[in-house]
């Protein structure tokens, strides 16, 4: 069998195949071609030859490859050591002793809490691939193909073939498992023509991609020269990490305990926005340990399951694989009016809770009990909120969190500036307060926590398409991104130590980009049009984001000649195209054109968003981690592929 894409899931995949090999029959023999132009483990996204400066934002003890007990998949549970485990192994054991100075220093500074370099998480990935390797079993081989996959195609008696970059072919393969990770887009209409703007008139455009994809040295953007960032997510930070720390400078602690930046004078200076106006909120400090979760109040396995009884086509005699717009849609949960109120009604209870036993700790547990009986948003919830003495100020307001500047008006630019500075030390405050401790934070990791139940509900079909639309893909997503994925707490002490050195200024709200001038005088314009004077003009505009994933935009070649041939297709919920790539309920199979799964094809992460919600997040251990779940379901359907050619003399993974 083939695996395309070494990363993280690829590797996991390739981790639950050698598990279970050893239920194949006796004598049986099992090929495994590893195909990927990046290193096998860490594959392109985590490289170890990256900037150290770039962080994960995930803490080490919560990251691992590995299954347990918690895990509830069909394979075997084989354990093995989390990111952090794995750290204090290697300086205890001196085997960091093989590694370069700066990982064993890092392997030797690393607490449990703290948030690893991703370069460092790729020699974690390394080293889970080589071990996996090293303890497959006897009958399993594996073979490792630096290239790129570029094209599959059905092969003599239904065995596929793969088609590499090089050249070369892989013929005669029972099963091929797509777990790429995050591939190239095609521009978009406003990406080309800022792209082509840029090239007629000398300028510097740079369309989404991973910040440690580009080359922007001072050769390509020289110090002191205004350079715009779009976006303030996660990739805004590692652009900001990059042309500051990357280009020299330094972080010290002031007297008063925030940082001051040190520059080196090869800074450019760096202008920021977005439509939001604000970052990313800082994720608050780890109080969890490896496996604390917040355990669901409302999101209970019998509200999911009844959920998924109504958007189940079972039920409405339609095949959901083949019928991509069934009379069902509308019968389905919609999110706004059914599911959020639910997710909404979870994280405001951990926040009063939490507030409470600041307060007031006898009657916290009393508030929860009585508030969880109250109807969302209801004159009730507003009763038991006045009898337990919230103050009018500390209530909470989704609207305020998403847009923190409602109402504030803006003199210009200094103003806004003032404001913004204000917000950033606040939500740093938030953030060393804890994420179990401190109301807002223990709230917004809620959110991060209740992922696997939503997307019990959400997956395949779970919502109505234009629910699934409206509410999941174009509110609750990017909000859900901005309240509770951000990064570590120093990242946004940072930006508030850079914004005072004058090094980075945020625009504000509603960012506007535009193209202005010609020839010598051609620039990048941005302004916000509710901050007066805010209006600056760059040669150097760069999309502070990934590309989306989209199948109908893959730049991927493998993709784009599966798509063409109709052996693919964008995933649909009613009459809503979502561009996740189409696959069926575990174990995943690649959907064709006319809705046919097919038997020996196989497709995990990313590529499937829209299919699946929130393919990024990694796994994690000791919380019955969603990603391992389905690596192993892949993983033995494409043995039990296997398994059916070589015959029935096989032990019990046959009839699982």
């Amino acid at each position: 069998m083939a695996i395309v894409g070494a990363g993280p899931r690829g590797t996991s995949v390739l981790e639950r195949i050698c598990a279970a090999a050893p239920e194949l029959a006796p004598g049986a023999a099992l090929t495994v071609h590893v195909i990927d132009p990046s290193p096998p483990g860490p594959g392109r996204v985590w490289r170890t030859a990256q900037p150290r400066e770039l962080l994960m934002n995930t803490v080490a003890s919560q990251v691992t490859l590995f299954t347990d007990a918690s895990v509830e998949c069909e394979g075997p549970i084989c354990p093995g050591p989390s990111l952090y485990a794995w750290a204090a192994e290697l300086d205890l054991s001196g085997g960091s002793a093989a590694y370069e100075p700066w990982v064993r220093a890092e392997a030797a500074a690393l607490g449990p809490d703290d948030y690893p370099s991703r370069a460092f998480y790729g020699h974690y990935l390394e080293w889970v691939f080589r071990r996996t390797l090293w303890t497959a079993p006897g009958e399993v081989t594996v073979r490792v193909h630096q290239a790129r996959a570029v094209g599959l195609e059905d092969h003599a008696g239904g065995r596929q073939r793969v088609v590499l970059d090089d050249g070369r072919e892989l013929r005669g393969l029972d099963a091929v498992v797509l777990a790429q990770g995050h591939l190239p887009a095609v521009a978009t209409a406003q990406e080309d023509r800022f792209a082509s703007y840029a090239a007629a008139h000398g300028l510097r455009y740079f369309p989404p991609a991973n910040p440690a994809d580009l080359e922007l040295g001072p050769e390509v953007v020289p110090p002191g020269e205004p350079v715009l960032l779009r976006g303030l997510g996660l990739n805004f930070f590692d652009h900001m990490a990059l042309l500051t720390v990357g280009r020299g400078g330094t972080f010290r602690r002031g007297d008063g305990g925030g940082l001051v930046y040190r520059p080196s004078g090869r800074e450019p200076r760096i202008l920021a926005g977005s439509r939001r106006a604000v970052p990313y909120q800082a994720r608050g400090d780890n109080e969890k340990g490896a496996h604390g979760r917040h355990e669901p109040l409302l999101l209970t396995p019998d509200v999911i399951e009844q959920f998924r009884k109504r958007a189940e086509p079972a039920e409405h005699g339609c095949d959901r694989d083949r019928d991509p717009d069934p009379e069902y849609d509308r019968d389905r949960p919609d999110f706004l009016r059914e599911v959020w109120p639910l997710v909404a009604k979870e994280t405001e209870t951990v926040y009063y809770t939490a507030l409470l036993r600041s307060l007031a700790p006898a009657s916290a547990d009393c508030f929860r009990d009585r508030y969880l009986l109250a109807p969302y948003g209801s004159r009730e919830e507003t009763a038991v909120l006045d009898g337990f003495g919230i103050p009018a100020d500390d209530r909470w307001d989704w609207e305020r969190l998403a847009h923190p500047y409602r109402d504030t008006a803006f003199s210009g630019q200094p103003a806004f500036r003032e404001w913004l500075l204000a917000y950033l030390r606040r939500d740093a405050e938030q953030a060393a307060a804890g994420n179990a401790t401190g109301p807002l934070k223990a709230a917004l990791d809620v959110l991060r926590d209740l992922r696997n139940e939503l997307r019990q509900v959400v997956d395949h079909g779970g919502l109505s398409g234009g629910s699934h639309r409206d509410h999941l893909d174009r509110w609750y997503t990017p909000l859900n991104a901005f309240l509770s994925i951000g990064p570590p707490r120093r990242r946004t002490e940072e930006l508030v130590a850079l914004v005072e050195a004058g090094i980075v200024d945020i625009l504000g709200p509603r960012l506007e980009v535009c193209t202005e001038g010609a020839g010598p005088d051609a620039v990048f314009a941005a302004a916000s049009p509710v901050v007066p004077g805010s209006r600056v003009r760059v040669r150097t505009l760069i999309e502070a984001r990934l590309p989306e994933p989209d199948l109908r935009r893959t730049a991927d070649p493998l993709l784009v000649r599966l798509l063409e041939s109709g052996a693919c297709r964008p995933h649909r919920v009613g009459d809503y195209e979502t561009g996740g790539l189409a696959v069926t309920g575990p174990p995943y199979r690649l959907i064709d054109r006319l809705g046919r799964p097919h038997a020996r094809r196989f497709a995990v992460g990313v590529p499937t968003e829209g299919v699946r919600w929130a393919t990024a997040a990694g796994a994690r251990p000791g919380v019955n981690s969603v990603t391992l779940a389905d690596t192993d379901a892949v993983a033995r359907a494409a043995l039990r592929a296997m398994v059916g050619r070589v015959g029935s003399d096989v032990r019990s993974f046959a009839r699982n």
